[in-house]
């Protein structure tokens, strides 16, 4: 429970912290700390898993833990009652806005050039067909 708080301060204090530099850049214009707050969430989750993506690159597979892991951290709410991969890369890829790689045709594939999903979908792909 205390490892849980800790790792919420931490990630409340990160996107605080990139919500105000956000508010700086634009010289602190009213009205707009919310798209700051919001915008910094979503960086704050993708760094998160360019940093799980390039860890899992060594161990050549994410887990369902490790996507549970994942989508804690980055604040999806119950993560451990999803229990398949392609329900947790999709929640994942839902909070930080990211097209959803993991499509049910052959011919629907990842859109992004430099997609952090690509592997995991492509062997998602391949155990459905």
């Amino acid at each position: 429970m205390l490892n849980t708080e800790v790792k919420a301060i931490n990630r409340h204090r990160w996107i605080s912290e990139a919500a105000y530099y956000r508010a700086e850049a634009r010289g602190f214009e009213s009205g707009k700390e919310l798209n700051d707050w919001l915008e910094a969430e979503i960086e704050y989750a993708k760094m998160l898993i360019a940093l799980y993506s390039s860890i899992l690159e060594e161990d050549e597979a994410m887990t369902i833990l490790s996507l549970q892991q994942l989508a804690g951290f980055i604040g999806i709410q119950n993560p451990e009652s999803m229990l398949s991969e392609i329900e947790l890369v999709r929640a994942i890829q839902d909070a930080t806005e990211h097209s959803p790689c993991f499509r049910s045709e052959i011919n629907m594939t990842c859109e992004e050039v430099e997609c952090k999903w690509r592997t995991e979908c492509r062997k998602m792909i391949s155990v459905w067909y």
